[in-house]
């Protein structure tokens, strides 16, 4: 043996793995969610190309339709809720406003996505306007269909109270992307670009 026990070598590979996170390494377990167990697949997608992959970079223009949201599973009589907040509104240096509820959208049944689910709270496209900021899709499975509520205003939802509010338990996924206010320069250069 090499002096460790079961225990704590256990416990070592769980906070390795933990650390191998992005969910955790983006700080989106922590400032969002608690820590939590996948249980089922999900993907986001804007366009017919851009997946979403936790921590990847998006301009503004490229999130500003609504996304293509796709859930595993294959019992539709299961239902999740699709939570879209912003948790470094208005800027990640002061984010008095987070979290920015972005998007809200209740009784998704399994295997299907979100535009087959009823939509509590309209997608409003990021527009961040200093710092880089997290964007995070958060899926809920619902313990039944039940009413869900559109809070009075977008800013400082809070994810974990509104799970506990409507007794969704934990996460069952998440994703998050990065997206920053675009340049002038990068705007005309890329159009630039094009033009040739």
């Amino acid at each position: 043996m090499d002096g460790e026990g079961y225990g704590e070598s256990a416990s070592r590979e769980t906070r390795e793995s933990a650390s191998r996170d992005p969910l955790v390494v983006g700080r989106v377990v922590g400032d969002v969610l608690d820590n939590f167990t996948k249980s089922i697949a999900f993907t986001a997608s804007y366009g017919h190309k851009l997946e979403v992959h936790n921590g990847v970079l998006l301009k503004p223009s490229q999130v500003a339709k609504q996304p293509r949201v796709s859930i595993g599973g294959s019992d539709f009589r299961n239902f999740y809720t699709l939570v879209m907040v912003d948790p470094d509104a208005p800027s990640p240096s002061d984010p008095h406003l987070k979290e920015y509820l972005h998007w809200l959208v209740i009784d998704i049944p399994e295997s299907t996505g979100a535009t087959y689910g009823k939509e509590v709270v309209s997608y409003e496209s990021p527009k961040p306007t200093v710092g880089i900021h997290r964007f995070v899709f958060v899926l809920f499975r619902q313990p039944g269909k039940q009413p869900v509520y559109a809070p009075g205003w977008r800013q400082n939802f809070v994810t974990r109270d509104f799970a506990e509010l409507y007794n969704l338990g934990s996460p069952v996924a998440a994703l998050f992307f990065n997206c920053q206010k675009e340049t002038k320069t990068s705007t005309s250069s890329s159009s630039s670009s094009r033009r040739r």
